[in-house]
């Protein structure tokens, strides 16, 4: 009777333990998903991208996703080039909007079924207060995909495969 309370009470305490670290770890995950900036970097500027494409709306729309991702996903402040703690400056290298990657034969004739563009860029994050390179990459090349002619779509993809790659380049360095 006594190694049944025993064992009872064993089980008790084990599932209360099992609890708490369950807990704690689930807060500890919940904590480490809420973003995370840069050492000693509280605000950044980012410089208009230089574009060396043909395609103008390149400039404002690679600055915008780059700026909406270190806000949103690292918590730093825009401020001006001046004030800023970071910069982080770029050039669009090249923009190819149309390649096909899926054909479907016809009678005389090919039909390109999915395209996709590829965007490359050299990106540098530097931390101005401290005079050092927080991250830098030349020639990153994404793309995102698109059926015909929905080819904003596959340009919308590839920005957020950029910004991904930048965010997580500059997380990498800490």
């Amino acid at each position: 009777m006594w190694r049944w309370i025993r064992r009872q009470s064993f089980r008790r305490h084990c599932g209360a333990v099992a609890a708490s670290a369950s807990g704690l770890w689930l807060a500890a995950c919940l904590y480490g998903f809420a973003g995370g900036g840069l050492p000693n970097v509280k605000t950044v500027a980012i410089l208009p991208f230089e574009n060396d494409t043909p395609e103008p709306a390149l400039t404002q729309e690679v600055s915008d996703a780059v700026r909406q991702a270190l806000e949103g996903r690292l918590g730093l402040r825009v401020a001006t080039e001046a004030a800023a703690d970071a910069l982080v400056r770029g050039r669009v290298v090249r923009y190819d909007p149309d390649l096909p990657i899926a054909i479907q034969p016809g009678q005389g004739q090919v039909t390109v079924t999915k395209r996709k563009v590829q965007l490359t860029v050299d990106v540098e994050i530097v931390n101005q207060r401290e005079g050092t390179t927080v991250w830098k990459r030349q020639g990153l090349s994404v793309d995102g995909e698109y059926d015909p002619p929905q080819e904003a779509q596959g340009r919308k993809v590839a920005l957020q495969k950029l910004v991904n790659d930048i965010v997580d380049g500059a997380q990498s360095q800490w």
